[in-house]
C-alpha cells in the first residue's frame, strides 16, 4: 500500500530526513517543519520504505503538498535502530540546568554559611520554613532570585552566595491534619539572615510586592520571620535613588485587619525589617532577639553614639512594654506557637474536652476582699489544652487570651484582681481595645470576665493620658460586630465594668453575673463617704462614726448584689459559676450577622 506524507499546514521545511530506499518504522519522523516559529514533526503513518523525497530543507510548502512518498511493507525488525535519533539517552539539557540551579537554593549548597548559623544554635529560614508548613506544600515565589548587584560582583558568585536575595517566600498549608486544605492555606515570608545579614534588596522587595497582594487576593493568613537588618546600601542594580516608591511596607499595613499576620523574630532585627514585623497582629520573638526601628549603624550615623546591636530592644524592654505578645523558649517553640494562633483563625476543631465545670464554683472565694487567680477561670472555662495568652507582660490589670469553647475559637479578656486590684490603667485600655479589635477583625466572638473597681485614679494615673487610653475601649466596643458576652464574676463598677462590657450590659449578646458579682455606680466605700460625708461629719464620736460608716457601706454593698442587679433589668441573670460555659455556648452556636466583614485594621499598638 501507497502513503503519501503531506505538509500538515502552510511551513517551512527544516529537516527531511529518510532518503529514498530507507526502510523507516512507524512513528519515526519523516520531515521536521516549521510556522510562526513552531516545529512540528511529520511521521511515517506505517512500516515501509521510503520510495521519493520531493522536497528539501528550506523549501516554503503549502498544506497538503506531498513531501515524500512511502511503500508500506514488512521492515527487519534491526531496521528501528537504523531510523533518525528523535533525542538522546539521558536527562534533557533544560532539566538538567533547572535541576542544577534548584541545588544551589539548599542549605547544604553552602556549608559554611549554614554551619555559623548552626553553631549559634540557630536554624535557617528554610529549616524554619519546613518546621512551620505541612510537608510536600510549600510552593515557592522568586526562588531564583539574585541580588541586584551585577555591577560589583559576578553573577554566578550572586547566584550561589545570594539566593532569593536573601529572603524565601510562598505558599504552604499549616495545620491541614485539623482543618483541611482549604482552610490550612498561608503565606509565608523568611528573612535569611545567612544572605548579606538578612537585609532588605530591591529583588527581595519585588518579591514581597508580588506575593502580598496574592496573599490579599487569597485571603490567607500571613507568617513572617523578620530577621534582618533592614535596607541593604549595596545594590547597584536599581532603577531608582532611594526606593521609596516601593509597596512591601503599604501591603503590609493594608492586610492589618483583612487577614491574621504573625512575625517570628529571632536574633537581631531593625530598621525595615522590624518595620514589617510592627505591623503584624502578633510579634512572637525568642530570648535573644533584640527588635528595634534602628540598628547599631543608623544610630552612630545620627550622632547617638556606639552601641552593640544587644544593646538595643531586648526581649526583656519589649516584652513589658508591649512589642512582644508571646515569648518563646527558642525557634522551634517559636513555630509551634505561631501554628496554635493561626488555629484559632482557621476554622473550629471536633477534638475537643472540657473541664469539670464545678470547679468553678470555687474560684472566687467568699471572702469578698480576697485575692484570687482569674486565669484559673479562663482555663476551666475553655477547652482543655486550648488557651494562648498574648502580651501577658504588659497591661497587667487585663488578661487577653485566645481559647476555644466547644471547639469553636474564642477571644477572652478578664480583670486580674492581682495588679492593681483589676482596675483598669491606661497601658491595660490599650490592650484590651486592641485585642477587643483583633477578634473583631477575624471573626473570634468576645467572653469579658469582669472584675474591675473601675479605671485606675489619681494624679499620676492622669500622667498617663488614661483619658484618651480609655475612650479607646468605648470607641472599639461599640464598633464591633462579633457576639460580646459579659460573665461578672465579683466586681463590676461604673466605667471600668461598661469598658468590659462593649460600652454598656445591654449592648452585650449576654450580660450574667455570678452569686459574688458586685453592680455599682461607683466604689462603695467612696459612695459612702462622698454621699453621707455631711451625716458621718455631724457625728463626733469617732468610734461611732466609724460604726454609722460600717453600716452604710454593708447596705450599699447589700444592695449592690447581682441578684439585685438582675431584679433591675440590669443584667441578664445571676447564674450557677458551673453554668457559665454552657451559657455562654449556648449563645455562641449561632453566630449573630455581622454589619461588616473585617476592620479597617487591627491597630498596631
Amino acid at each position: 500500500m501507497r502513503h503519501e506524507i503531506v505538509a500538515p499546514t502552510d511551513c517551512t521545511i527544516v529537516e527531511i530526513r529518510p532518503e529514498p530506499g530507507d526502510s523507516v518504522p512507524a512513528g519515526v519522523t519523516i520531515a521536521i517543519v516549521e510556522m510562526m516559529k513552531i516545529e512540528r514533526l511529520v511521521e511515517a503513518p506505517a512500516d515501509g520504505v521510503i520510495t521519493e523525497v520531493r522536497v528539501s530543507a528550506g523549501e516554503v510548502v503549502k498544506a497538503g503538498q506531498v513531501l515524500a512518498t512511502l511503500e508500506e511493507q514488512s521492515i527487519a525488525a534491526t531496521a528501528a535502530a537504523d531510523a533518525p535519533d528523535d533525542g538522546a539517552a539521558g536527562e534533557r539539557a533544560d532539566l538538567a540546568e533547572y535541576h542544577a540551579r534548584r541545588a544551589l537554593l539548599d542549605d547544604e549548597a553552602r556549608p559554611e554559611a549554614i554551619a555559623k548559623v548552626h553553631a549559634r544554635g540557630r536554624r535557617t529560614a528554610r529549616e524554619n520554613l519546613a518546621d512551620l508548613v505541612d510537608p510536600g506544600s510549600f510552593q515557592e515565589y522568586g526562588s531564583f532570585m539574585y541580588a541586584a548587584q551585577k555591577g560589583r560582583r559576578d553573577v554566578d558568585d550572586l547566584i550561589r552566595n545570594t539566593p532569593g536575595d536573601g529572603i524565601v517566600g510562598g505558599l504552604g498549608t499549616v495545620n491541614a491534619e485539623h482543618f483541611g486544605e482549604e482552610a490550612s492555606l498561608v503565606g509565608v515570608m523568611s528573612y535569611d539572615y545567612t544572605v548579606l545579614a538578612g537585609t532588605q534588596g530591591f529583588r527581595g522587595h519585588e518579591k514581597k510586592d508580588r506575593l502580598l497582594p496574592v496573599v490579599d487576593q487569597l485571603q490567607v493568613p500571613l507568617v513572617l520571620f523578620a530577621e534582618g537588618g533592614g535596607g541593604r546600601p549595596g545594590d547597584t542594580d536599581t532603577p531608582f535613588l532611594a526606593g521609596l516608591q516601593l509597596h512591601s511596607f503599604a501591603w503590609m499595613g493594608h492586610l492589618s485587619g483583612s487577614v491574621p499576620s504573625v512575625a517570628i523574630v529571632s536574633g537581631r532585627c531593625f530598621a525595615g525589617n522590624a518595620a514589617l514585623a510592627g505591623v503584624c497582629d502578633v510579634i512572637i520573638a525568642t530570648p535573644d532577639a533584640n527588635l528595634g526601628m534602628a540598628g547599631p549603624a543608623m544610630i552612630e550615623g545620627g550622632g547617638l553614639g556606639h552601641y552593640r546591636p544587644e544593646d538595643i530592644g531586648p526581649v526583656d524592654v519589649q516584652t513589658t512594654n508591649g512589642v512582644i505578645d508571646l515569648l518563646a523558649d527558642d525557634e522551634t517553640h517559636a513555630v509551634a506557637l505561631t501554628k496554635h494562633y493561626l488555629g484559632f483563625f482557621q476554622g473550629s476543631r471536633a477534638d475537643w474536652e472540657a473541664h469539670d465545670q464545678a470547679a468553678m464554683r470555687d474560684i472566687v472565694p467568699e471572702n469578698r476582699k480576697r485575692i484570687y487567680e482569674v486565669r484559673d477561670a479562663i482555663t476551666t472555662l475553655a477547652d482543655i489544652d486550648s488557651t494562648l495568652e498574648l502580651r501577658p507582660s504588659f497591661g497587667k490589670a487585663i488578661v487577653t487570651t485566645l481559647a476555644r469553647i466547644e471547639g469553636r475559637p474564642v477571644g477572652i479578656i478578664a480583670n486580674d484582681p492581682g495588679h492593681l486590684g483589676g482596675a483598669i490603667d491606661a497601658d491595660s485600655a490599650d490592650k484590651g481595645a486592641r485585642f477587643m479589635q483583633l477578634c473583631d477583625a477575624h471573626g473570634l466572638p468576645v467572653i469579658s470576665l469582669c472584675d474591675t473597681p473601675g479605671f485606675m485614679v489619681g494624679p499620676e494615673a492622669e500622667q498617663t493620658a488614661q483619658v484618651r487610653h480609655f475612650g479607646r475601649m468605648f470607641v472599639v466596643g461599640a464598633s464591633l460586630t462579633v457576639p460580646f458576652v459579659t460573665v461578672i464574676l465579683r466586681k463590676a463598677v461604673g466605667l471600668g465594668a461598661m469598658a468590659m462590657s462593649a460600652g454598656s450590659m445591654h449592648s452585650t449578646l449576654l450580660s450574667v453575673a455570678w452569686p459574688t458579682g458586685e453592680v455599682s455606680g461607683m466604689g462603695i466605700e467612696g459612695a459612702v463617704k462622698h454621699g453621707a460625708r455631711r451625716e458621718l461629719d455631724a457625728i463626733d464620736d469617732s468610734d461611732a462614726r466609724e460604726t454609722r460608716y460600717d453600716e452604710l457601706v454593708a447596705r450599699m454593698y447589700d444592695a449592690s448584689k447581682a441578684l439585685n442587679a438582675a431584679a433591675h433589668g440590669e443584667i441578664d441573670d445571676v447564674i450557677d459559676p458551673a453554668d457559665t460555659r454552657r451559657r455562654v455556648a449556648q449563645v455562641l452556636r449561632r453566630p449573630s450577622r455581622a454589619l461588616r466583614s473585617g476592620r479597617p485594621m487591627v491597630d498596631p499598638w
